[in-house]
């Protein structure tokens, strides 16, 4: 893919009044309100940031500039790529489908576990802002001269770039591509109600189960992401769950139980990924996750009463597959990212018919 136009910009964007429209990837605000001193408060998130004149947002992307919240990500795309779907991970979305998938940069976490991290935290880490020049329309004409069948938001928090992501969703829905979100969560009632007509799927970062975990390593809350899960359900967008196992931080059984709990509470057929960690960034002094605390978490997944518990970052492993909950006949076989092969016949298990929860067509 040829670049476009890629250069920084740097800080001090507060100095000029906001006029309103387009310029040069700042457009004005989504789901934010007008407070009096020229402050405002955005309600994209959920960390509901009130940021006064000349002031950004804990993502570092959306700006008070003379009293209208703007976004300084529009159109300025870091990273964009062709996918297997697997690759988001969605096991029950399309299998072995293509995803045009694509992020800005920024984020409203600071776990910094990853190593693309070191690029989508530029706005924090070093006050700049870099990406190509990408409109709504060119999405969605690359997605479909690459043969996608989704968009996906991902890499970084879709939520932070919600205005590329919801014109984009809206206009790729008319040209016959669905979208998705890989997100961790964070995202408010109010910002999932405005895109959930065109928002097909999602795979959420349920990154651990206490406010310890998310108060030290992503400086957030829990129950914002168990909420939105809730809501994610309520409005009928298919939803699947990753962990990325990190020892020492999140991988007790007391922490597993209670968020396979959790999980088979809310939706039994809820696809439950169970991910890998390696060194990485800012967490280089943690080991590699064992393959044997994975498939642990795995069982106790299944346990719980999950129907659909895989394993991440395991190439070859059985929790790769895909087996019927019923007569457990194998159903998706896969290796890594590839379907190796799909028996899944009108969303039913080809041997019992048993109904597989799923967008499979």
């Amino acid at each position: 893919m040829e670049r476009r136009d890629s250069q920084p910009w740097e800080g001090n964007l507060g100095k000029t009044p906001w006029h309103g429209g387009l310029v040069r990837g700042m457009k004005e605000a989504y789901l934010y309100e007008k407070l009096g001193n020229q402050r405002v408060r955005c309600f994209l998130c959920n960390h509901r940031c009130l940021i006064k004149e000349g002031s950004k947002g804990i993502c570092k992307v959306r700006e008070n500039r003379g009293g209208a919240l703007v976004s300084l990500v529009y159109g300025k795309v870091i990273a964009r790529h062709v996918d297997p779907i697997e690759k988001k991970p969605l096991f029950h979305f399309l299998p072995g489908s293509r995803s045009y998938s694509l992020a800005t940069v920024g984020c409203n976490f600071s776990c910094l576990l990853l190593p693309e991290c070191r690029h989508l935290q530029m706005p924090a880490d070093r006050d700049e802002i870099w990406g190509e020049v990408m409109t709504p329309s060119m999405i969605v004409d690359e997605a479909k001269t690459n043969r996608a069948a989704t968009i996906s938001y991902t890499y970084t928090e879709p939520t932070i770039f919600f205005e590329l992501a919801l014109d984009t969703a809206r206009l790729a829905v008319k040209k016959d591509l669905r979208n998705i979100f890989v997100s961790n969560g964070y995202m408010t009632e109010e910002c999932l109600k405005e895109i959930s007509p065109d928002l097909h799927g999602a795979n959420v970062d349920l990154k651990g189960f206490t406010d310890k975990f998310y108060k030290e390593q992503c400086g957030a809350k829990l129950d914002p992401v168990l909420k939105t899960l809730e809501v994610m359900k309520k409005l009928d967008v298919w939803l699947e769950v990753t962990t990325l196992l990190i020892p020492g931080l999140n991988d007790s059984a007391e922490e597993l139980k209670g968020l396979a709990k959790f999980l088979a509470d809310l939706d039994p057929g809820i696809p439950w990924h169970i991910s890998r960690f390696h060194p990485s960034y800012r967490l280089m002094k943690v080991h590699s996750t064992p393959p044997g605390s994975i498939r642990k978490a795995r069982d106790i997944g299944y346990e719980a009463g999950l129907k659909y518990v895989y394993t991440g970052n395991l190439p070859g492993d059985e929790g790769e597959k895909t087996f019927c909950h019923h007569c457990r006949e194998l159903l998706v076989d896969r290796f890594g990212f590839y379907v190796r092969s799909n028996a899944i016949m009108d969303g039913k298990c080809s041997s019992c018919n048993s109904a597989i929860p799923g967008i499979w067509t």
